[in-house]
């Protein structure tokens, strides 16, 4: 079953890149008593992801923000170097938070995988946007399509 508005989210372990190295996070530590956008890519350095999804973010971090939004966070089913190695070289780094879904679990877990083996990814998220208040989905958009357009960060804004 897919996630819906007025769900709360359940409970996931993610891995972020720090200083210190790859270190677990929690839904709890991230969302807990927060406002958060969380947006999920299929893949990180893809070209879509990387040239439309991503930058949309980072242009409108400040925005989103000033909309009174605590984290930026993205999600993708990669592991945790590839999605430190991104951060670093989107500029995004100390901005958003890259979390890292290496097995898909949470992404499956909310009911919003996808089977990307035809195209040779293998288990993938599906692209979404959600705005998520201490724990709570607020706010969802699932792509039905190829590129950006519901969960990019210009269509986030109208949300909050």
């Amino acid at each position: 079953m897919t996630i819906a508005v007025g769900d709360k989210l359940p409970q996931a372990t993610f891995k972020t890149m720090t200083a210190d190295g790859a270190k677990p996070i929690t839904t709890a530590e991230i969302f807990s008593g927060k406002k958060v956008v969380l947006f999920a890519v299929p893949g990180a350095f893809t070209p879509t992801c990387s040239n439309n999804h991503l930058p949309g973010y980072l242009d409108n971090y400040d925005a989103i923000l000033a909309r009174g939004v605590d984290t930026i966070a993205v999600v993708a089913v990669n592991d945790v170097h590839v999605m430190g190695a991104w951060a670093r070289f989107s500029g995004g780094e100390g901005k958003i938070l890259y979390l890292a879904d290496g097995n898909g679990d949470f992404a499956k877990s909310i009911g919003l995988d996808a089977d990307l083996s035809g195209g040779g990814m293998g288990l993938r998220s599906k692209r979404f946007s959600m705005v998520v208040d201490d724990g709570k989905v607020t706010a969802l958009n699932v792509e039905t399509k190829p590129g950006v357009d519901e969960s990019g960060a210009a269509h986030i804004l109208g949300q909050l």
